[in-house]
């Protein structure tokens, strides 16, 4: 019911089929994987973004620079969902060709689930690292600071492993995504201890800090609070969170969350930095490299999850395992939504002239 309704919504709010159903399968999918922030409690939004010209649907991705082993891209502020797919694709043709290859796209709308693009590369075969950061968003507090200067800035690095599950490390450099804040708010998952620190500096978990009065909207909108999301790890979360808007602002030329006096509030959108590494330009022949790389991973992934748990008849756990069990969970279980989150999905569907109901299989 899910992909139909959602195809269904996003092709209301103006995209074409093929793009309507490729956003809500990626929305969903992360939902599978335990990524409720970037799931489809993310459609209301994205389709009062459409409203509002902050994403526009169907875009290509412009050329702006076309290097061996580089490329230059601009989104066009278009989904980034389809986005996304069409920058990776473009890393993945040239370090096939080259080794290694670096995208620098700027300008992209929402880009989601930052492991998508990690788990595509890794399915061509390819290590990638991916660096992003959200202009215009102003949502995470420096560390000893109070006021918002930044946004939740993901790292994402992924590498496939020969005949076995692609090892996926995705995070937000903030404790928790904004989306995370949005589910808790909407009735779904508490955040932890310390996720927020509101106007006067006290620490919490209560996620209304960071949406003020449009709190209980259909579409909270987190920059109206008085409080800011916090960066993990204190001073070395932020120091990453504050080296993603280099990487992936500065350096692609999309723009930093904000600077000093600007007298509104930039253009929201995602710049993403990545790089493409091909396992079979490494030193050695093709297959040698290869399988050393799959015997030393493998090797290593045994020697972590021996360790000793911390808790009696528990398990060490690898990047991208929970989500790979969870996803197997979910797929036969379906997504578990909020009451709140699922009514605010209809309400959309219904003003955007979508009967729910038939949708229903």
């Amino acid at each position: 019911m899910m992909i139909s309704l959602g195809t269904a919504i996003f092709e209301a709010a103006g995209s074409a089929p093929e793009e309507a159903k490729t956003i809500i399968t990626r929305l969903a999918g992360a939902n599978l994987r335990g990524h409720d922030s970037h799931g489809v409690i993310r459609i209301p939004r994205y389709v009062q973004w459409a409203a509002d010209g902050i994403q526009v649907p169907n875009q290509k991705l412009k050329v702006l620079s076309d290097q061996p082993g580089l490329a230059i891209v601009d989104g066009q502020y278009g989904f980034g969902q389809t986005i996304g797919e069409q920058a990776v694709d473009i890393g993945i043709a040239k370090a096939r060709q080259q080794g290694v290859a670096m995208v620098a796209l700027r300008n992209s709308g929402h880009i989601g689930r930052i492991g998508d693009w990690a788990e595509r590369a890794a399915d061509a075969g390819l290590v990638s690292v991916h660096m992003v950061n959200v202009r215009g968003s102003l949502l995470v507090a420096p560390f000893g600071g109070i006021s918002r200067r930044s946004s939740t800035n993901p790292f994402c690095i992924g590498a496939p492993v020969a005949g076995q599950p692609h090892l996926v490390l995705d995070f937000a450099t903030s404790l928790v995504a904004e989306g995370k804040a949005l589910v808790a708010l909407k009735g779904g998952k508490p955040l932890p201890g310390g996720a927020i620190v509101d106007g006067d500096g006290t620490i919490t978990s209560d996620p209304r800090p960071l949406y003020g009065p449009s709190g209980d909207s259909i579409y909270p909108d987190p920059s109206q609070g008085p409080g800011a999301l916090r960066s993990f790890g204190d001073h070395k979360g932020f120091g990453m969170n504050f080296m993603m808007e280099i990487m992936a602002g500065a350096l692609t030329g999309s723009g930093t969350a904000g600077k000093l006096d600007e007298p509104e509030r930039r253009r929201f959108c995602n710049g993403m930095l990545s790089i493409y590494i091909d396992l079979q330009a490494l030193d050695g022949t093709p297959r040698e490299m290869s399988d050393s790389f799959a015997s030393e991973v493998l090797d290593y992934v045994a020697f972590v999850k021996s360790a000793t748990p911390t808790e009696p008849g528990g398990e060490v756990l690898i990047p991208g395992e929970p989500e790979r069990r969870l996803m197997a969970e979910r797929t036969q279980s379906g997504l578990p939504l909020a009451r709140q989150a699922w009514e605010d999905i209809l309400t959309t569907a219904k003003a955007k002239g979508v009967e729910p109901q038939s949708h229903v299989h």
